[in-house]
């Protein structure tokens, strides 16, 4: 079931009511595990009970990594081997299969290549990592198992998160699973200004700039300026749609009475692509760090081992998005702008410079605009899946384009410009609240009653500018 859909503006006003007419928690529990196996299993039910299986899987490994404290390791890697395997199955069985066939073809060999009709589950990458990070947890003992099967499973499987995360942690979201929630006048206004604000961005800025988008690389042979007119559109549509799903999961959460974490702080203000990857799929982003990077030995070990568990950290990064090359390459490609801004900030601190404080707008603009110019290239590696097109593309100069290229390409920046910029003017209202007040998601109370306000002219906008071609959330095929 798809957020900007008519079964889903049915589906949670009912979960709503019914849910806050239950008397206790533990039925509040109950009907919300229900209804997330409802959510997953709407249009394939086997869904459910694949999710069902990993959450059997880890709710039996905590148990017994504590009855049998002395099969720990063994309890756990087991349970890795469960869920990478699940997850391995469902996304990468058939991009296996076809990397070793066109080894075989490469080296003259002929071999039998089995076809697998494999429907990727939704929210696999998600609820798998979720799961996986407990179990890691209970290793580490930084969490207690948990005895209630309903409750580790809701913990799993809560339906405003389920499909395309954040990625929550079991000492975030598990407390509030465990206790009593409750329902206030301010949440309910939070909730519904995200679940406003998120359905704008899905259905007027994501949809109408990933239209852009779609129509310029569906070109046969684009040139220089239409092709990065499409990215710059990409850039909007993936940062909108993305944002616009956490936005909503979010609201729909606190109007049940849960808090789920932030995944996004305006990344395309970013100064650096390090700065880039901790605004960005932030919980991501963060599971990798933890899970990853660090158990390789982080930073803590010598120059080039700490370059090589960077490298691996985004080369997992990409494949994780998805079974192509073009990913792997676009998560490599992070690696070495983080290695690179690494790199230059030993040269940089070596230099005789003049006091950065005379320096610092100027300077912080030009990081900007590079950080920037260096995501959008990444995202053209993202988006073109096909490796031999992308390299062309990326061979693409600014004299291979048609006569009137440049004039149409500008119509489409502009446009996109247009569109996003709902997105450019909260970014830099965020800051200058952050700047001055430094107080978070406190907003004044002046603010406050403007809320309703806003949630109208977002309804209006939707009405009047939404796309005539809506499209499902991107990051529902990972």
């Amino acid at each position: 079931m798809s957020f900007n859909s008519i079964p889903y503006l049915l589906f949670l006003p009912m979960v709503f009511a019914v849910y806050w007419l239950l008397p206790t928690r533990m039925w509040q529990n109950v009907f919300l595990l229900a209804a997330s196996y409802f959510f997953l299993g709407f249009v394939q039910p086997w869904f459910a009970l694949l999710i069902l299986a990993v959450s059997s899987v880890n709710y039996l490994a905590g148990l017994a990594m504590q009855r049998w404290p002395r099969q720990k390791r063994l309890v756990l890697v087991s349970a890795l081997v469960f869920c990478l395997g699940v997850l391995g199955y469902f996304k990468y069985a058939n991009f296996f299969l076809d990397n070793v066939a066109a080894l075989f073809a490469a080296l003259g060999l002929t071999t039998f290549r089995p076809s697998l009709a494999v429907i990727l589950p939704v929210g696999i990458s998600f609820y798998t990592f979720q799961a996986l990070a407990y179990s890691v947890d209970v290793y580490r003992k930084r969490t207690e198992p948990q005895r209630n099967f309903i409750d580790f499973c809701l913990f799993i499987s809560f339906f405003p998160q389920l499909v395309a995360g954040p990625i929550e942690r079991s000492g975030d979201l598990m407390p509030q699973v465990e206790n009593r929630r409750r329902v206030t006048p301010a949440r309910i206004n939070h909730g519904l200004m995200l679940l406003c604000w998120g359905f704008f961005k899905k259905m007027v800025i994501a949809d109408n700039t990933g239209l852009i988008a779609y129509k310029v690389f569906s070109l046969t042979d684009p040139g220089f300026y239409l092709v990065w007119t499409g990215v710059f559109a990409f850039a909007i549509q993936i940062l909108a749609d993305f944002w616009a799903y956490t936005d909503i999961a979010r609201g729909s959460a606190l109007l049940l009475g849960f808090r789920l974490s932030r995944n996004f702080d305006h990344p395309y203000f970013a100064t650096s692509p390090a700065d880039f990857w901790r605004r960005w799929h932030m919980s991501l982003s963060y599971w990798l760090r933890d899970y990853v990077y660090i158990p390789l030995g982080g930073s803590r070990v010598g120059s080039a081992r700490a370059a090589g568990n960077i490298m691996i950290t985004f080369l997992l990064s990409g494949l994780w998005h998805g079974a192509s090359w073009n990913f792997v390459l676009w998560g490599g490609y992070h690696g070495l702008l983080v290695l690179g801004q690494r790199g230059l900030r030993k040269l940089v601190l070596r230099l005789p410079l003049p006091d950065p404080g005379r320096l610092r707008p100027g300077v912080q603009g030009a990081k900007w605009l590079v950080t920037f110019v260096l995501v959008c290239i990444g995202w053209l590696m993202f988006r073109v899946t096909d490796t031999d097109r992308l390299f062309g593309l990326l061979h693409l100069a600014p004299w291979h384009a048609g006569p009137d290229e440049a004039g149409i390409a500008a119509y489409l920046f502009f446009l996109s410009l247009l569109y996003s910029l709902p997105i450019w003017l909260h970014g830099l209202a965020h800051l200058r609240w952050m700047r001055h007040h430094r107080l978070g998601d406190a907003l004044p109370d002046r603010l406050l009653m403007a809320r309703p306000l806003l949630m109208g002219l977002l309804l209006l906008g939707i009405l009047v500018l939404r796309s005539p071609e809506p499209s499902t959330f991107i990051y529902f095929q990972f």
